[in-house]
């Protein structure tokens, strides 16, 4: 009988295991299967909100839990999860944040938890994270946000972008963590201060008894550091950021947009 030496492998989405087009090709999700049924653990670790990363979950046909939020959100899907947690920050740092959201240059501000999502105003612009089109019950103010949000995202004015972190790091600094997007879209994420993947990674290593030497981690983005610092085998893509490729043990042969993940994985395993 031939025995494997069990890996984690966690998985980014934008920009890593997603095509240009967010997309997941034929490739990547036959040899995400196959990893599977060797024996592997393979999960979703995702900036992305539970509500736009759980049809790609279903569509490798996972049964891990799956982080969201870089590492703010842990659950099982469809399932209760005995280790399932979320961090949150205090809904009155929206409140003021729509108070001075003219003074600061921001036009877009969304509070979300597992569940519910709620917007100031539809958004200008089609970035597949925010609508364009509100129902009432999506709008923002202080009725609907009767909940601590697991994360503030806001889509600012790029010439006052760097006064609105300004502004965050004085009042807000000590609670909350700062992830400007490296996209072309102007937009900031706040949540719980010291949460990063790597906590999400760790808890699943925890749960799974995969020693942290055996942990495999794929990423692009400055949101991906903490995982790739922490994997045993860290993996920067080929389309990845100077700083992460810096860091990272390896660095795939292709990009996101040719199957990078899968045929480094088919490769390692």
């Amino acid at each position: 009988m031939i025995t494997i030496n069990k890996k984690l492998i966690t998985l980014d989405l934008d920009g890593t295991t997603l095509t240009n087009n967010a997309t997941i090709s034929s490739l990547t999700k036959k040899t995400i299967k196959e990893a599977t049924r060797q024996g592997h653990i393979v999960s979703i670790v995702t900036g992305r909100p539970n509500r736009i990363s759980i049809n790609f979950y279903k569509e490798l046909g996972l049964k891990t839990p799956m982080i969201n939020f870089n590492g703010n959100l842990g659950i099982l899907p469809d399932k209760k999860w005995q280790l399932e947690y979320q961090h949150t920050i205090d809904r009155e740092i929206v409140f003021d944040l729509v108070s001075k959201s003219k003074s600061l240059g921001i036009s877009v501000i969304a509070a979300e938890n597992r569940k519910t999502f709620l917007i100031n105003q539809g958004a200008k612009f089609e970035t597949g994270f925010f609508p364009t089109i509100l129902e009432t019950n999506q709008i923002l103010n202080q009725k609907n946000l009767t909940y601590n949000p697991i994360c503030i995202s806001l889509s600012v004015n790029p010439l006052q972008k760097n006064n609105v972190i300004n502004y965050i790091n004085q009042n807000y600094g000590d609670l909350v963590e700062i992830s400007p997007w490296g996209g072309k879209y102007p937009i900031i994420e706040l949540a719980t201060k010291g949460i990063k993947k790597s906590t999400g990674v760790k808890i699943l290593a925890d749960f799974y008894g995969i020693m942290q030497k055996d942990i495999v981690a794929f990423g692009d983005e400055s949101n991906d550091t903490s995982m790739i610092e922490f994997a045993g085998k860290g993996v920067a893509m080929k389309n990845a950021i100077p700083e992460i490729k810096k860091i990272a043990n390896d660095v795939t042969e292709f990009t996101n947009d040719e199957d990078g993940v899968a045929k480094y994985i088919q490769r390692f395993l």
